[in-house]
C-alpha cells in the first residue's frame, strides 16, 4: 500500500499543474497580506477605558432583544454575546486586540475554499485520467485489487489536501509573523459551548478552526472522487463539485428558512463551526447530529466509489 501511495504521489507531483496550484495559493496569501498591512495603522490602535462599561451597556441591550427574539436559535445567539461580554468584564480581558500574526492566520482560513478547489481538480482527475490515458491497464496487471488500487488514490488525495492546508497555515504563520509581529502577551481565545465560556490557546484554537473549517472541502472532495470513479470524468466531477463548492451553502441556508427536511442535506453539516461560533442552521440541529449525517454521505460516497470500481470492466 505504502508503495502505492508514493507511485500516486509522484504521479500528483508530475504534472506541471499542481506546481501552478501551489504558487498561485502562496502568491494569493502574500497579496492578501500586503493588503491588509496597507490597511492597518498601528498608531489607531487604542484600548478603550471605559469599555467595561460598554460591554455592560451591550449586554443590557442584548437582554432586552432577547425577550423579545421569536426563535431559539436567536436566543442562543444572544446568550452566547452575553455569556463572553460577562466573562471579558470579570476577567479583564478587552474586547479590543491589536492586529497580529493570529489575525492574520484566521483571516487568511478565507482560502481553504482556494485550496478545496485545487484539492478538487487533483481528486476529480486521479482516478479519471487513468481511463482517459489508457494506464488503468497497467495498474491492473499487477497482482494487486482494485480496492487498494482505489484506496491508495484516496488516501494519495487525502495527503495532498492536508499538504495545501499545511502549506496555507505555515506560510500565512510566517508571512503573519514578518507583516504584524508576535502578540505582545498571550491572549486566550475565548471558547463558548455548551452555555460555558472557557479560555483556549490561540494556536490551538487556529488549528482546530482551520481543521472544522476543512470538512467541506473533503466532503466535496470525497464526491469528486466518486463521480470520478463512477463517471470516469474529470470534467464532471469537476464541474459539480466546484458548482457545489460555491453554491450548495447558500441553497441550503434559504431552504433552510421554510423546510425542516433541509437539515437532512450534506451542506447544512458540514459547517461544525456553527456550533461553537454561530447558530445551527435549522433549529433543533445538534452536532452529534451533524457529525452522524457527515458520516452517512463519507460512506455513501464510498461505497458507490468502490463498489462501481471493483464491478466495472476497466480495462475495456
Amino acid at each position: 500500500m505504502v508503495n502505492l501511495i508514493k507511485n500516486e504521489w509522484m504521479k500528483v507531483f508530475k504534472r506541471p499543474g499542481t506546481f501552478v496550484m501551489i504558487g498561485i495559493l502562496i502568491v494569493v496569501i502574500a497579496l492578501m497580506g500586503i493588503v491588509i498591512k496597507t490597511q492597518q495603522n498601528d498608531t489607531n490602535f487604542a484600548q478603550d477605558k471605559n469599555w467595561e462599561q460598554v460591554l455592560q451597556e451591550e449586554n443590557n441591550a442584548l437582554k432586552q432583544q432577547m425577550t423579545q427574539s421569536r426563535t431559539k436559535i436567536e436566543k442562543q445567539f444572544f446568550k452566547k454575546e452575553i455569556a463572553i461580554n460577562d466573562y471579558r468584564i470579570k476577567h479583564q480581558i478587552p474586547p479590543k486586540e491589536k492586529y497580529t500574526v493570529w489575525s492574520f492566520v484566521k483571516d487568511s482560513s478565507q482560502l481553504i475554499m482556494l485550496a478545496g478547489l485545487f484539492i478538487i481538480i487533483v481528486s476529480a482527475g486521479i482516478v479519471a485520467s487513468e481511463f482517459n490515458w489508457g494506464t488503468i491497464k497497467l495498474l491492473l496487471i499487477r497482482p494487486i485489487n482494485r480496492t487498494k488500487i482505489l484506496l491508495s488514490k484516496y488516501l494519495t488525495v487525502l495527503l495532498y489536501a492536508l499538504f495545501m492546508l499545511a502549506i496555507l497555515f505555515v506560510f500565512s504563520t510566517a508571512l503573519g509573523a514578518i507583516l504584524f509581529g508576535m502578540p505582545d502577551k498571550a491572549v486566550p481565545y475565548l471558547n463558548y459551548y455548551n452555555g460555558h465560556v472557557t479560555e483556549q490557546n490561540m494556536v490551538v484554537h487556529l488549528l482546530i478552526y482551520y481543521g472544522l473549517s476543512s470538512i467541506d472541502t473533503i466532503m466535496l472532495v470525497t464526491m469528486a472522487f466518486m463521480i470520478s470513479s463512477v463517471f470516469r470524468n474529470s470534467s464532471l466531477a469537476i464541474g459539480l463539485s466546484l458548482f457545489l463548492l460555491f453554491t450548495g451553502g447558500q441553497f441550503t441556508a434559504l431552504l433552510s428558512m421554510k423546510f425542516d427536511w433541509a437539515k437532512y442535506i450534506l451542506f447544512a453539516n458540514t459547517d461544525l463551526m456553527q456550533y461553537f461560533e454561530g447558530t445551527p442552521m435549522v433549529e433543533g440541529m445538534t452536532l452529534t447530529f451533524s457529525v452522524i449525517m457527515l458520516l452517512l454521505y463519507f460512506a455513501l460516497f464510498q461505497f458507490l466509489a468502490f463498489y462501481v470500481f471493483k464491478k466495472r470492466d476497466v480495462a475495456a
